[in-house]
């Protein structure tokens, strides 16, 4: 049922949009091909991305069929004065209808659409109040009040905008531990560009490997990163590239000046080796040559649209194998879709599912918070199969980490047992590995151990992968600096570790 398709490329290369924008133009949908806005067209220092840049990339856009012209200002860097002069020239020489999206990191990009609206754009984006400011959207209710009485009337109703802010507005008190924690404008986003919605989630992965308290080092990373890339346009997927790259030169303890050294050997993240080997695509210029060179160890790159040599899918086989993991469900085209996408994760999220069941059937808090013993809730699993369950009471945590749980399904008295998460696990602590001691392979991050790719007793090669690690989606592969024999293994698969802990250990030259 979808009408209307915004296509864009995460490195602005037009060779990578071709495909989908056909795949709309022949299925009579409407293509809006959209440019990703980076740099500063004000800013004679950033002259890679000017004002002639967007527009030749508009016309390539037009050129190849493009209904509408989107402009993705994925950061909100675009400010007022060049939104006036970006929006005009657009206009002026592409010749199609513009629709600006930005984010209001900053605080300035209410004033940004204003402009922009005066200048002829001929939509723009903007979030619900309650959902408005911060690294979303301008508030769409001032939006609609500054442009009252004016040439530019929106004529929405605000009064029925007001009345579903308030609605969202309680919904979104149920979301408060996940909130981004950013109290106020932050001007520094025109220092680090990175997009609105990725500044949330790098947050989170700094949290997670114990940098919160360094978030001004990775930020600062995260703009040097960018331009040891090359100064690329940083918009899902190629932004993720930056912030794994960042978090781990901050984890590291790494300068940039380190990373570019040719004779300092590094394992880069997976992401950062995709990339650089032309897996998402070129971006303007190409990338830096001698980082390309390091990261792929002398392999040459792909030039070509990496879509161009992907094997076909058979998907009636694809079909089947999923089935076929899944304990033999009806596997429909959702699912199917899902998987081929995204195949790690959605096993992840099925496994879990087999686990816990149709929690989404659970109200938002008890989902979130869990019940407090006396309460009682109401829970459709299935249509016209409806769950009453109150929480009576919860035991005293056993000497194996467990407690009784006490409640009412229905009205008939259950019992179970359950893991209390609030301990603190008791389980000992992992070997570290020595400092200087070539026969030792340390974790370099905290992290889970995504895969392990050896084991005890194996001959290994140089740069053989012998295990990934994974944090909060930043996948990197530890391999062997030398040829080997595996004398231990001390993680599995799914372990958590931290930063510096033994992984796998060789054995000695004088024991081989």
């Amino acid at each position: 049922g979808i009408d209307v398709f915004r296509i864009f490329d995460s490195l602005n290369w037009v060779e990578n949009m071709r495909v989908a924008m056909d795949g709309v133009i022949d299925s009579e949908k409407i293509c809006e091909a959209s440019i990703c806005y980076t740099g500063d067209i004000l800013n004679p220092n950033r002259a890679k991305y000017d004002i002639k840049y967007y527009v030749s990339m508009g016309k390539e856009l037009r050129d190849a069929g493009a209904h509408i012209l989107g402009l993705k200002d994925m950061a909100g860097l675009l400010k007022p004065a060049a939104a006036r002069q970006l929006i005009t020239a657009l206009k002026a020489e592409v010749g199609l209808p513009i629709h600006f999206h930005t984010h209001d990191t900053s605080g300035l990009a209410g004033a940004t659409l204003l402009a922009a609206a005066e200048a002829g754009v001929d939509a723009v984006d903007a979030a619900m109040d309650a959902f408005s400011g911060g690294t979303s959207q301008p508030c769409l209710g001032s939006i609609v009040e500054a442009l009252r009485h004016t040439e530019r009337d929106t004529h929405l109703d605000i009064a029925a905008i007001r009345s579903l802010s308030d609605y969202w507005d309680h919904v979104r008190a149920q979301y408060a531990a996940f909130e981004s924690g950013l109290a106020a404008p932050a001007s520094e986003v025109y220092l680090h560009e990175m997009p609105g919605g990725q500044f949330t989630n790098l947050k989170a992965q700094a949290r997670s490997l114990g940098l919160e308290e360094k978030w001004p080092a990775v930020a600062n990373t995260y703009a040097d990163v960018n331009q040891m890339f090359g100064d690329i346009v940083k918009v899902t997927p190629s932004s993720k590239v930056v912030g794994d790259m960042a978090l781990m030169m901050v984890s590291q303890g790494l300068t940039r000046s380190n990373v570019e050294d040719p004779n300092l050997d590094l394992a880069f993240p997976d992401s950062v080796v995709d990339m650089l080997s032309g897996n998402l695509g070129q971006p303007p210029g190409g990338f830096p040559e001698a980082l390309v060179k390091k990261v792929l160890k002398g392999e040459a790159p792909m030039t070509t649209r990496p879509g161009a040599v992907l094997p076909p899918v058979d998907l009636a086989a694809e079909r089947l194998a999923l089935s076929a993991a899944l304990d033999g469900r009806e596997v429909d085209n959702e699912d199917l879709n899902g998987y081929l996408m995204y195949p790690k994760v959605f096993l992840d999220y099925m496994a879990r599912h087999k686990t816990y069941g149709p929690v989404r059937a659970l109200p938002t808090n008890t989902f979130f918070y869990g019940m407090q013993p006396g309460e009682e809730i109401t829970a459709e699993i299935d249509p016209g199969k409806i769950l009453e369950i109150r929480l009576q009471a919860i035991g005293e945590t056993d000497d194996k980490g467990e407690v009784k749980v006490f409640f009412e399904l229905n009205g008939q008295p259950r019992v179970i047992r359950v893991p209390n998460r609030l301990i603190t696990s008791q389980a000992m602590s992992r070997p570290k590995a020595e400092q200087g001691n070539a026969n030792h392979i340390g974790a370099p991050m905290p992290g889970v151990v995504a895969s392990l790719a050896v084991s005890t007793g194996q001959h290994v090669k140089t740069g053989d992968l012998l295990l990934t690690l994974e944090a909060m989606k930043m996948e990197t592969g530890i391999h062997a600096e030398r040829d080997a024999v595996i004398s231990a293994v001390h993680v599995q698969a799914g372990g958590q570790i931290d930063a510096k802990d033994l992984l796998i250990e060789f054995q000695s030259d004088e024991a081989a």
